[in-house]
């Protein structure tokens, strides 16, 4: 569990890759204004692949710094676990901020299901569709050619040197289905924000995916990110810093009106 920044806590859950490490940058743009708590998906006890054993875990670090309530992000997958935490321990949360979220509805069609029962086998495979769908977004991100090149070649050297597993990420996709996510999402009572890129750069989540949770939290307020995709929060860490400041905001608001 990585701790760092002053301020109101946060606790911010990385995607199905898994590791905080590959979003030091936001991290270090929340940790200027604000006490971050992250961790990598991968943080379990061995054996224990569970939405409820990432809920002890997120339990134990709070308590262990004796924080009673703070702001859960999620980027992506972690936006499913930040769901989960939020139904379940709605005193814990602050508020609720997802990024870049597929809907609990959502299920593997045949292609997914064959990745997910090879996933060794198809891993350069989903490697190079993943570059695939990312290059637009980091050509939209910089204004330069130079630039464009720093931003891709620090985010490939986070991915190289903080390696996913592709079984472990079939693993956590499994504990996803294997839970009523939808049912979990209408009881959330936490204010929530849901943050969404622009759709000609959102490549790896359908607008439309994400936008389904919006329909199943009650109240919950949705925010585009112009001018980045799927990992804005890494390409324009200040700007998503801006983001979780404005739930944050408008959290308290709701708090006030009610």
């Amino acid at each position: 569990m990585i701790d760092t920044g002053h301020g109101p806590s946060i606790v911010l859950i990385p995607g199905i890759q898994g590791r905080w490490e590959w979003m030091i940058p936001t991290i270090e743009a929340l940790a200027r204004r604000h006490r971050v708590l992250s961790f990598s998906v991968a943080d379990l006890p061995r054996g224990d692949i569970s939405f409820d054993a990432w809920t002890r875990l997120i339990d134990a670090a709070l308590e262990e710094r004796g924080i009673t309530s703070a702001v859960v992000a999620g980027v992506s997958f972690g936006g499913l676990v930040a769901m989960h935490y939020a139904a379940v321990r709605p005193s814990s949360v602050a508020a609720l901020v997802v990024a870049s979220t597929p809907s609990p509805r959502w299920r593997p069609d045949p292609r997914t299901a064959f990745y997910m029962r090879w996933p060794r086998l198809v891993m350069p495979v989903l490697v190079l569709r993943s570059v695939v769908r990312l290059m637009p977004e980091i050509l939209a991100a910089r204004p330069t050619w130079k630039t464009r090149l720093e931003l891709a070649g620090a985010y490939a050297w986070r991915a190289i040197r903080y390696p996913l597993s592709a079984t472990r990420m079939v693993r956590w996709t499994e504990a996803s289905l294997a839970i009523d996510l939808e049912a979990e999402c209408r009881r959330i009572v936490v204010p929530a924000t849901l943050i969404t890129g622009d759709r000609a750069l959102e490549r790896v989540v359908p607008i439309e995916s994400t936008m389904e949770v919006a329909h199943l939290i009650p109240h919950a307020r949705r925010v585009v990110f112009h001018g980045t995709g799927h990992i804005g929060c890494v390409t324009s860490p200040d700007r998503f810093a801006d983001l979780i400041d404005e739930a944050i905001d408008a959290a308290a608001a709701r708090r006030e009106a009610s």
